[in-house]
């Protein structure tokens, strides 16, 4: 596994949850707060192994958390049931494929405020539901959708700028001279 990848996700991770935080103004057009992890969880589970999806679960949600008005872990669930079943069928899934990036995070962005609901209803938070909510959720899973092909091209081409490339060499080179001497018996 590359330390770089993990920690390049790590890292973008953060950005994106304290741009989520600090740009208000997204907020004020969209009429809905967007949320770049689970777009990011699908680049995770689709080119990182398990250590980095399990690492993206948990400082992700802990730093979604701590800036959002969320008990503090609530996130990582929904998160790491984005991970794991995309991490899973990733060998069937067309990876380098934007539509399918696209549906994957369309339903990534779909599922994840789901189950955070769930988590707040069945651990007795009252919320305030209606309308607004299923306005916000269909806005959260469009940005989610359209910036995942994004976060595929940002990604990789912060992964070719910075990160280690393997060099492939073959085995026989083309100008390499061999030697033939005759030998007399």
């Amino acid at each position: 596994m590359n330390p770089f990848k993990t920690i390049l996700i790590l890292a973008f991770a953060f950005l994106a949850v304290f741009g989520e935080a600090t740009l208000s103004a997204p907020r004020h057009w969209l009429g809905a707060q967007i949320d770049l992890l689970p777009a990011l969880m699908i680049y995770a589970a689709l080119n990182a192994g398990l250590p980095t999806i399990a690492l993206l679960a948990l400082f992700g949600g802990i730093w979604f958390d701590t800036l959002s008005a969320n008990p503090l872990g609530i996130s990582i669930l929904p998160l790491a049931a984005i991970g794991w079943p995309v991490y899973l069928r990733r060998d069937l899934i067309l990876r380098d494929l934007p539509f399918a990036q696209f549906v994957l995070g369309a339903a990534a962005s779909a599922v994840a405020p789901v189950l955070t609901l769930l988590l707040l209803l069945s651990g007795g938070k009252e919320l305030l539901l209606g309308w607004g909510t299923l306005w916000q959720w269909i806005v959260m899973t469009a940005v989610g959708a359209v910036a995942t092909p994004f976060i595929f091209s940002l990604m990789d081409a912060c992964n070719r700028a910075l990160g280690y490339q393997e060099r492939i060499e073959p085995g026989f080179r083309l100008d390499r001279e061999i030697r033939r001497s005759r030998k007399k018996l």
